[in-house]
């Protein structure tokens, strides 16, 4: 059997290099003794701020009608000839022509791709781009994103407040919310007709090598940490990390958890490989709508996670004004509804509740598109990592990954 391959972000594959060759244990690999210690200082200075940033490109907007927008699997209204009505909609508004690929699988690996390039100021090939928030606050802090204009975006007073002031990116400079979600548990209803209502009960013995995991460390350790009781939010250190890794770690080695995976999970469900897995709750809508109704997504009542993913305009894109306007464009409340009704995630719009009404009043109910406060309390949000503990717990999660 060839070895697995190693993770895309170079430092994140050195440390588990170094924790294989030096057969680390995962406690020594969290408290960062011996050599681990000076390999995750020099990988936190990847993420950390960069001495010298790389310059903005020069905006060629008004020559240049044109953008490529890189995003998640089933992010966005398409149609059965495979059209996307929103985006023709605004191409047909505005005279700018998209290119939309579905680029992201996985915050790192996307990163990996093309941190490169960033680095040295160039042009990605891709003008905007949708991840979660904490890698875009480590593209920020790392001078990878350009500020945002926002008098080209007046449709931006319709952000949800809760949503403008956040830590990674206080007054929204450099980036907008596309979606949110949620993370928590989902089961193949007709071949598991009790139910899956726990983390605990994935480790069923009739589930052996039929569990799925998502390959977001953030979503997945949140999940099993808020099983063991921990509130991710608040504070919480290496001890309470590395419980939750012991219980990943088992399940791997044990051959409960079939795979840790992006966003191609989905295909393991539709194929039934996995019966029940760790998923973001939009996707199952849509599994549901396309595949029959044969899954059940819940957020176990230890917690799920609670997320956004972001607009951000890369360092060396050359289109940032086209790029504001297709923003606008999705923060009017009719647009942002439509796009809810295909995605089922959480829009960051106000008035996108009420203009859902007009499509379907089923779906504005929808507690997994418009939750109301009793469901939000139960899904919380990763607290904010040091540059430092970022490797450190990337590290750890990314060792297991090699043997999922």
């Amino acid at each position: 059997m060839s070895p697995k391959p190693l993770p895309a972000d170079p430092m994140i594959a050195q440390l588990v290099r170094m924790a294989q060759s030096s057969q680390m244990g995962r406690r020594t690999l969290l408290a960062g003794a011996g050599a681990g210690a000076a390999a995750l200082a020099l990988a936190a200075c990847s993420t950390g701020t960069p001495s010298a940033k790389p310059t903005a490109a020069v905006d060629k907007s008004a020559s240049d009608k044109t953008l490529r927008w890189d995003n998640w699997a089933l992010y966005i209204d398409i149609d059965d000839a495979g059209n996307y009505p929103t985006l023709d909609a605004f191409a047909k508004e505005t005279g700018i022509k998209v290119a939309y690929t579905e680029a992201v699988d996985d915050n790192n690996t996307y990163y990996g791709k093309v941190k490169d390039q960033l680095a040295l100021g160039q042009d990605i090939g891709a003008d905007a781009v949708c991840l979660t928030d904490w890698m875009v606050g480590r593209m920020i802090r790392m001078g990878y994103t350009q500020e945002l204009d926002h008098a080209n975006i007046p449709n931006l007073a319709n952000l949800t407040p809760a949503l403008v002031d956040v830590g990674f990116d206080p007054g929204r400079k450099m980036s907008v919310p596309w979606q949110g979600g949620f993370a928590g548990i989902c089961w193949n209803k007709e071949k598991l007709p009790d139910g899956v209502h726990s983390v605990e009960e994935l480790w069923a013995p009739d589930l052996k090598g039929r569990v799925g995991t998502l390959s977001e460390m953030r979503d997945t350790m949140g999940v099993l940490m808020q099983a063991n009781g921990v509130d991710i939010a608040g504070e919480w250190g290496d001890d309470e990390y590395n419980a939750a890794i012991e219980i990943l770690q088992k399940q791997v080695t044990d051959g409960q958890i079939r795979n840790i995976k992006g966003n191609s999970y989905k295909e393991d469900l539709v194929n039934g490989d996995t019966l029940a897995a760790i998923v973001w709750s939009g996707d199952i809508t849509q599994l549901n709508a396309e595949n029959g109704d044969k899954w059940e997504f819940i957020i176990p009542d230890t917690g799920g996670t609670l997320w956004n993913d972001n607009f951000l305009v890369p360092i060396g894109s050359p289109r940032k004004a086209n790029v504001e306007a297709l923003i606008n464009y999705y923060y009017e409340p009719e647009v942002a509804a439509e796009v809810a009704a295909y995605v089922n995630y959480i829009t960051p719009v106000v008035g996108a509740k009420e203009a859902a009404m007009a499509i379907d009043p089923e779906l504005a109910n929808n507690q997994l598109i418009f939750p109301d406060e009793t469901t939000l309390s139960n899904a919380h949000v990763f607290r904010n990592l040091s540059p430092a503990e970022e490797q450190k717990y990337d590290a750890a999660f990314q060792q297991i990954l090699l043997g999922a």
